[in-house]
């Protein structure tokens, strides 16, 4: 049988079409959302976006999905919070597969067998068992306000065991968190109830902010009326014032005016008789210090004459009297010397004639000598007694000398002002006086006090004090 041309040619397009669906069988091409696991003769081989030709009977291929996998993550019983608190919790977890050809190859040793169902279900167990850890760490109040943070927790813990299978935690996210003892719902109520309070508060404060207000402003009206009132009256009260000012300022005037004319007339009236008076006072005066300057005059003469009478009293009384006094010591202690020393002398010679004539010249010398100083007492007592008559017996010239300077006096001017010291009662008087310091004047000079001296005079019948 002889083929013709067309049979020809449609034989041999034939045999393109099969070749071209042969090799189109043979080409496997993975597309974006997926990764083709070439295996068998020339090994395993991970084709990712782009194609490879599979050869028959020697290769086999299997598609795995890098499509992003989303599916609960609710475990069934109850997780224990840090607390002790038990919760439900209902997460949403996004996963796939890593993109790397390594990963890609684990995750197909892991789950290319395996249909989806049985994938998520053990990825599930494993994402259950990082919950109830990281729960378990945290507390009621953490898991509620912070769900951003377990699911950060959730992500770096199971990074480990999703890279043992290939896979990768794309995100993590708690759907809800309950409790049958109802510590979420009361968690709230101190919020609520502080929110309350604060709207309760504010509500208060806005009121009163508001009866405030209207009262200032009650306050301020009723000042202002008052002031105006005030004001009113303190204008009244001001021209009142000052109409009676004016009356008074008046009246004042008149009065000065009056009481002007009065003093001049008075001071008219007056002056020739203060005149008269204060030349009177003037001529009193000048004759006052007259008298003055003749009384300094003669207290001076006084004085020069005291003074003379006191160098005379000393020369001729006091220091004779002190000389006669040292005479006489001198000579009681020299015969006292004289005979204490015979009385020694005669002891001596006689102490050898034996012990009892010696005692007896001892008490005759004893008593010798006692008699000597009674003696020489005696001496003393007289020279006391002679100055105190030589003493007495000078007052009289003394006051005679003191009272001489008045009788050289032709004439004596008193100017009287009244009192009993003035007049001839002061002159008796300043006499009286300088006669009275004779004995502070005899004190000084001699060192002796006359009330001493006097003490010593014995009254008439009294004998001499006796001695030891």
């Amino acid at each position: 049988m002889h083929l013709t041309i067309p049979m020809i040619a449609a034989l041999m397009a034939l045999s393109i079409v099969f070749l071209f669906t042969a090799f189109a069988r043979m080409f496997r091409k993975a597309g974006p959302h997926e990764a083709v696991i070439v295996y068998g003769l020339r090994g395993t081989r991970v084709i990712k976006g782009r194609g490879t030709f599979i050869l028959p009977m020697i290769e086999s291929s299997r598609d795995l999905s890098l499509e992003l996998m989303s599916f609960d993550v609710a475990p069934k019983q109850d997780l224990y919070t840090k607390q002790g608190v038990a919760v439900s919790v209902e997460a949403v977890a996004q996963i796939k597969v890593k993109s790397d050809p390594e990963s890609i190859q684990t995750a197909a040793e892991q789950f290319l067998t395996k249909t989806d169902q049985n994938r998520e279900a053990l990825i599930r167990l494993v994402m259950e068992g990082h919950l109830r850890g990281i729960i378990g760490q945290l507390t009621v109040e953490e898991i509620v306000k912070e769900p951003e943070m377990v699911g950060d927790r959730m992500r770096s813990t199971c990074a480990a065991d999703m890279n043992k299978m290939g896979l990768e935690v794309i995100s993590f996210t708690i759907k809800e968190v309950r409790d049958q003892n109802e510590y979420i719902a009361n968690m709230g109520r101190p919020d609520i109830a502080r929110v309350k309070r604060d709207a309760e508060i504010a509500t208060a404060e806005a009121e009163r902010d508001t009866a405030i207000r209207r009262a200032n402003a009650l306050r301020e009206a009723a000042i202002a009326k008052a002031g105006a009132d005030q004001e009113r009256v303190l204008a009244e009260t001001i021209s009142l014032t000052r109409q009676s000012e004016a009356q008074r300022d008046l009246e004042i005037k008149k009065a000065e005016y009056q009481e002007t004319i009065k003093r001049q007339q008075a001071t008219a009236d007056k002056a020739y008789e203060i005149q008269t008076s204060v030349m009177q006072q003037q001529l009193i005066a000048e004759q006052v210090k007259i008298h003055q300057i003749e009384k300094e005059h003669e207290i001076l003469v006084q004085d020069a004459e005291i003074q003379r009478r006191e160098r005379e009293l000393i020369a001729t009384v006091l220091k004779p009297a002190e000389i006669e006094r040292r005479r006489v010591e001198a000579i009681a202690s020299g015969e006292r010397q004289r005979l204490i020393s015979e009385a020694e002398g005669r002891a001596s010679a006689t102490r050898t004639q034996g012990e009892a004539e010696a005692d007896i010249t001892f008490l005759k010398g004893e008593a010798e000598a006692k008699a000597m100083n009674v003696k020489a007492v005696a001496y003393q007592e007289w020279n006391q007694a002679a100055v105190v008559d030589k003493l007495i017996s000078s007052l009289p010239e003394i006051v005679q000398s003191l009272a001489a300077p008045l009788a050289n006096v032709d004439k004596i001017t008193i100017v009287s002002t009244g009192g009993e010291t003035s007049g001839m009662n002061k002159i008796t008087g300043d006499m009286a006086a300088m006669a009275g310091q004779i004995p502070a004047l005899f004190e000084t000079l001699s060192g002796m006090k006359m009330s001493e001296l006097f003490s010593k005079v014995r009254a008439i019948g009294d004998g001499p004090k006796n001695e030891g």
